[in-house]
């Protein structure tokens, strides 16, 4: 599951390419982490929102910040914890590259991967106001393509810009045409950077 993408695209380069109004004081890292502000396009608008809807486990303290759910499986969007914001609440996540962690246990580092071509598209996304962090994002995955199979059996889910307007608007039975894997080539960037944790 992707937990790390990179947005290297201003937020006025977004509102160009998307036909978005983009709000002031739009402030996300060019990598985004779990827990983090990212740029998501949502209700004709970009803006940034909390990559990750809240989730408080049962064993953790009540002083413990909640975990960030950051990926909504395919195969779970109709369960109770994602249903509402798949019927009610799909955005696009601007996206430059995702990265999968590649390598030997505790010397694992970033591999990078993108549409072929691309320099920014659109990854699937839900979104959801908190209590605890405001509006919230998570990225809907699906089956890895054969490209990055080796590396990790999911992957997001990548929208043609033709999609897009059906996948925020549609009906909810529509947008689960949208869900499925990136047929086209990816490019992939093998690095030597460490990731993180590892």
């Amino acid at each position: 599951m992707c937990n790390l993408y990179k947005m290297s695209r201003t937020g006025i380069e977004v509102s160009h390419l998307f036909s978005v109004s983009v709000n002031s004081g739009s402030n996300f890292a060019p990598e985004v982490y779990p827990g983090y502000p990212g740029l998501v396009v949502a209700e004709g608008r970009a803006r940034v929102m909390n990559w990750g809807f809240p989730v408080r486990l049962k064993a953790m303290k009540p002083t413990s910040k909640p975990k960030p759910v950051t990926n909504a499986r395919d195969d779970k969007l109709e369960t109770y914890f994602w249903r509402d914001s798949f019927e009610h609440r799909r955005c696009l996540i601007p996206v430059t590259q995702w990265a999968e962690p590649e390598g030997e246990q505790r010397r694992m580092t970033r591999t990078w991967y993108a549409p072929a071509g691309e320099e920014l598209f659109a990854v699937a996304g839900l979104w959801r106001p908190t209590a605890e962090w405001g509006d919230a994002f998570a990225m809907v995955m699906t089956n890895s393509s054969p490209q990055m199979a080796d590396v990790h059996d999911r992957m997001p889910v990548v929208l043609r810009r033709e999609d897009w307007a059906q996948w925020t608007l549609g009906a909810q039975k529509d947008a689960f045409t949208f869900v499925q894997t990136w047929p086209g080539d990816l490019g992939v960037e093998r690095t030597a950077d460490r990731w993180a944790g590892t």
